[in-house]
């Protein structure tokens, strides 16, 4: 079976979506020389997950009301309503409000400053009960 091994985000203006994502996430961003391509270090490499990479968006930036035409990357998150409003204070917008998945957890999907959706999941075997 295959596995989703490597994500990237496509950047209207790489630094601000660097800005966004390190300060909602945590994550670390080194360039690759001479390109315009930065790795996404997204955690310790023991535990589970995935890195990617970020790089200069070669067209339009995704359209408000628009449906969803790409790929989309869910993060885990906890507590998701800090994780919703840190978001918010980067930049980013809500594009799906926070909902429960009974039996799952707590999902909502935001817009980073450039449009694109991301998903965050707080999991909570409660949640929906």
């Amino acid at each position: 079976m295959s596995r989703v091994i490597h994500f990237e985000i496509h950047a209207s203006d790489p630094q601000k979506l660097i800005a966004f994502y390190s300060g909602l996430f945590g994550w670390t961003f080194r360039k690759y020389e001479p390109m315009e391509y930065w790795g996404v270090d997204t955690g310790d490499e023991k535990s589970i997950g995935i890195n990617g990479g970020l790089l200069p968006r070669r067209g339009a930036p995704p359209v408000d009301g628009q449906a969803v035409n790409s790929f989309m990357c869910t993060v885990e998150v906890a507590p998701i309503d800090d994780a919703i409003a840190k978001a918010l204070s980067l930049g980013g917008k809500i594009a799906v409000p926070k909902m429960a998945i009974p039996g799952v957890g707590f999902v909502a999907y935001v817009k980073d400053p450039d449009g694109n959706i991301l998903g965050m999941i707080q999991h909570d075997a409660k949640a929906g009960g």
